[in-house]
Order: C-alpha cells, then sequence, then structure tokens
C-alpha cells in the first residue's frame, strides 16, 4: 500500500504554483499600485494651493486641447454639466436644514457657533474636478466621442443653467444664514496669541 499525502492537501510546489498564477500575480500588483496611489493622495492632502494649481493646470491643458481640435463639445458640455453639480455640493450644507428637521446652521448671532460641514469637502471636490478633466482629455482622442454639434446653443444652455442654480444656492444661503467658506475665520496653527494683559498695555 503506497503511503501518499493525504487527499485534498496540497504540497509545497503547488501552493507556489498556485501563488504564481498570472491573476494572483496581476492582484498582487494592483494591490501594490493602489496602495501607492493612496499615499500619493494622502501626502497631497495638506498642499491646498499646488493642489489647485496643479488643477488649473489640467483645466488650461483641456481647454487648449479643445481650441486645437476644435470639436469634442459634447465632452465638454457633458464636462461643465459634472463640474457644475460638483460646485453645488461644495457649497451645500451636509445636512440640509429643509429636509432634516431641528436645527441645523445657525440663525442668529446668537446662536451656538457650529463650523460648516460641506456635503462635498474640499478634497474630494479637487479630486473629482481634476480625475474628471483627466477622462475628459483622454477622450479627447477618440473621435466617437467627437459628435458634431452647433456649440453656441450647448455655451448659452450651459449660462443659464449655471446661473439659475447658482441663484437657487444663494437664496438657499440667504435663507438660512450660512456662509460655505471659512475666509477670516480664527485658524489656529499651535502658535500662542498674545495674551489680554499684553493687548490691554498695547491698547494704552
Amino acid at each position: 500500500m503506497e503511503t501518499g499525502q493525504p487527499s485534498g492537501t496540497l504540497s509545497g510546489d503547488d501552493l507556489s504554483s498556485l501563488s504564481s498564477t498570472p491573476a494572483t500575480t496581476i492582484s498582487r500588483w494592483s494591490f501594490a499600485v493602489s496602495r501607492r496611489y493612496q499615499h500619493f493622495l494622502d501626502k497631497t492632502v495638506p498642499h491646498i494651493l499646488y493642489r489647485w494649481i496643479s488643477c488649473l493646470v489640467v483645466v488650461l491643458i483641456y481647454a487648449i486641447r479643445v481650441y486645437l481640435v476644435q470639436g469634442f463639445y459634447i465632452v465638454t458640455y457633458g464636462l461643465g454639466i459634472y463640474l457644475l453639480n460638483l460646485l453645488i455640493g461644495f457649497l451645500s450644507p451636509q445636512i440640509d436644514p429643509e429636509i432634516h428637521d431641528g436645527p441645523t446652521l445657525p440663525t442668529r448671532g446668537s446662536d451656538e457657533f457650529r463650523p460648516f460641514v460641506r456635503r462635498l469637502p474640499e478634497f474630494k471636490f479637487w479630486y473629482s474636478i481634476t480625475k474628471a478633466c483627466c477622462i475628459a482629455f483622454v477622450m479627447t482622442f477618440f473621435f466617437v466621442f467627437d459628435v458634431p454639434v452647433f456649440w453656441p446653443i450647448l455655451l448659452i444652455y450651459w449660462v443659464m443653467l449655471f446661473f439659475l442654480t447658482m441663484r437657487r444656492q444663494i437664496s438657499h444661503m440667504i435663507k438660512y444664514r450660512y456662509v460655505p467658506f471659512s475666509t477670516g475665520k480664527q485658524r489656529y496653527d499651535g502658535k500662542k496669541g498674545p495674551s489680554t494683559e499684553t493687548a490691554d498695555l498695547s491698547k494704552e
């Protein structure tokens, strides 16, 4: 009677052959790339100014590309509608007071201060814009997306849609008295500010 390995068990050679299959290799490679990519994104979080400068460069490159080829107006129109939706999410509060019951935003100066929480955070807003412009730029190399249209009509329609959407958003901001920007608010950077005694002496 032959003494072999029990049925259903794999030897070391079998395990090594399974671990080196093309599917496993591709899975490991994609996982390593995604980790490196996420690590790169995490490092760019505090660099707000440089991120937005790079985003403007990407938008400018796309605009030059569309101007040179004189086409892909449907792609540009779709990109504009998507960016408009992102802008509305960036300017809107995370909890809409029109939908949820109870006070969610301060309506008087005596109310307790609550920081404005966006429905779409700044980093996701930047990342979505940059990614959308990159995808639209790649689409300009496939002429199947170059649908012939009369672009002034699309431009006028987009401007009207932008005006109506922003007017509704501004009316919502005025009604519930919130400002979706932090310009002028106090920042805590770890440095000690002047004490009250020093401030009083400086006034004398």
